[in-house]
Formats: C-alpha cells, structure tokens, sequence
C-alpha cells in the first residue's frame, strides 16, 4: 500500500473528525444498486474498522449480503480503494475493539472542547454494527 494512503488510515491521537470521515459505496442488499454514504472510520492496533450508532443501519445489511464494497478516502489523500468487509460478531472481540473505538471518539470531542461523550456506550457494545475492512 502507499505510504500516503497508509499515513491516511492510521488514525493517532491528534486525528480530527476530518481525518475520520470517509465514504462507502455498498452494493444494496435489495435494489442490488451501488449506495454511497458518508460514514467515520476507525483504526484500532493498525485495523480499520466501520461501526454507527446501535440499531440497524442500510450500509451494515448491504456489507453482509455483498461483502465488497469501495472505501473512498477523501482527507490528507483522495483515493477509492476496492475492499471488504468482514462483520465482528464474537463478544469478546466487540467489546475490545468498540470500548477502543468509543474511547477514541470520546477524546475527538474532548479535544474540541466540547462536554459529549458516547451516550451508552454499554449499548454501542451490544447493538451497534461492525466491521472490519480489508483492502485488496
């Protein structure tokens, strides 16, 4: 992989909500019709992974019925990368890499001097999507 677009997907301490934000396009579960979406990515001990707020979510049902999908990096370096997507369902998986990925969320606020925090996080941990992207 480059080395931009490595610099890109490492997200540190210092990362803005910029930095995060990448679009998708899935392939619909039901129209079979590309979706594109704007959605945060995180990356978690060099693993990128895409989650949302609990419940069920358009992009998640699409990923699970058609795994391949395009990563579209648009800050730092402006790329569409072919990937896919591998759902986390173990327990013990999802509540690392999500207390991981909610406690960097929680800094990105902090640092913008602003009070939020995940809400339930205890909620994220049990219903929200995620999954784990691997680039071609």
């Amino acid at each position: 992989m480059d080395a931009e677009i490595a610099n890109a997907l490492a997200l540190g301490p210092d990362s803005t909500m910029a930095d995060h934000t990448v679009d998708i396009t899935t392939i619909g579960a039901r129209s079979n019709q590309p979706r594109r979406i704007e959605i945060w990515f995180h990356s978690v001990d060099g693993t990128v992974y895409l989650t949302g707020l609990p419940g069920p979510r358009g992009w998640y049902a699409n990923l699970l019925a058609h795994p391949r999908f395009t990563f579209h990096l648009m800050h730092g370096v402006t790329v569409d990368l072919p990937a896919a997507a591998t759902p986390v369902t173990d327990a013990d998986d999802r509540t690392a890499l999500l207390g991981a990925i909610i406690a960097g969320i929680d800094d990105l606020y902090i640092r913008r001097g602003s009070p939020r925090r995940v809400a339930r996080p205890h909620r994220w941990i049990a219903d929200s999507p995620l999954i784990r992207v691997t680039f071609d």
